[in-house]
């Protein structure tokens, strides 16, 4: 599984100085995620992605975070159209906040908004949603995306303590999915993690009521259940290879999406 960080190449703080008359085009491209075979989770979204996506534990037995993969291959994303459409009704929160994202004052004390100017939609013609108004204020749209990066940075916390509580019971078992093409091709995917079921039913009631109590315990079982999703990737893979994949049966979301996939008001 690739590095979950490699979508973004140029990030600097948003600041008025530099960035006054620049801009994002609001037509998404998401060109900038094909290189990637998987990309974190945050648990509040199992509930939206486990209808088309294989969500596992990425990590060791020390830090763990959810992620849903992309694709079986090394810089492979099946969920990238020709157009660089996304090929899902859902787009993971993690996508959508590109080109933004925080970063950590020198102190620790303090998140910093900034931006990846290698985004393609990024331009200093204010073409599309500008960043800084006339009196270098940041603009309604900025506004929006630190709303959306504030709260996905609670439920980061959040997805951190659930996978803390994972980790303490002992759940998790290294894992490998086998996906065989079309064309016979057979593929393997290795370097994450799934619930052993047997672990979970061994659980005491104790620790099952505390898991349900806290919503952890249906957060595994659409875990669990997400995994017949590896069977539909060779689908996508001799897609990929015969033509163009269908386009979204969703609009393209923006960075000022809520978390969950609705859309925030202005």
């Amino acid at each position: 599984m690739t590095t979950q960080l490699l979508i973004y190449e140029t990030v600097v703080p948003l600041s008025a100085a530099r960035h006054h008359g620049c801009a994002i085009e609001t037509k998404r491209n998401y060109e900038f995620s094909g290189k990637t075979n998987s990309v974190p989770l945050m648990a509040v979204e199992f509930p939206h992605a486990v209808s088309e996506y294989a969500i596992v534990f990425a990590g060791n037995k020390e830090s763990i975070m959810p992620a849903v993969i992309l694709g079986v291959r090394e810089g492979e994303n099946l969920f990238l159209s020709r157009d660089a459409k996304w090929d899902a009704k859902y787009v993971p929160a993690f996508v959508r906040r590109y080109p933004f994202v925080f970063s950590t004052s020198a102190d620790g004390d303090r998140l910093i908004l900034c931006i990846d100017e290698a985004y393609s939609g990024f331009n200093r013609e204010a073409r599309g949603q500008e960043l800084f108004d006339a009196d270098h204020k940041p603009t309604q749209y900025v506004q929006n995306v630190l709303t959306f990066l504030q709260e996905y940075q609670a439920q980061f916390n959040r997805t951190v303590a659930f996978c803390k509580k994972v980790l303490e019971l002992d759940l998790l078992e290294p894992m490998q999915a086998q996906v065989e093409t079309t064309a016979g091709e057979k593929l393997s995917l290795a370097g994450f993690m799934a619930v052993n079921r047997e672990k979970l039913k061994a659980l005491s009631g104790e620790k099952l009521a505390e898991l349900a109590k806290s919503d952890a315990l249906e957060l595994l079982y659409l875990h669990l259940q997400s995994m017949r999703n590896f069977q539909a990737l060779p689908s996508r893979l001799s897609v990929i290879k015969g033509g163009t994949p269908e386009a979204p049966s969703s609009g393209d979301a923006t960075a000022d999406d809520r978390l969950n996939g609705s859309r925030a008001s202005a």
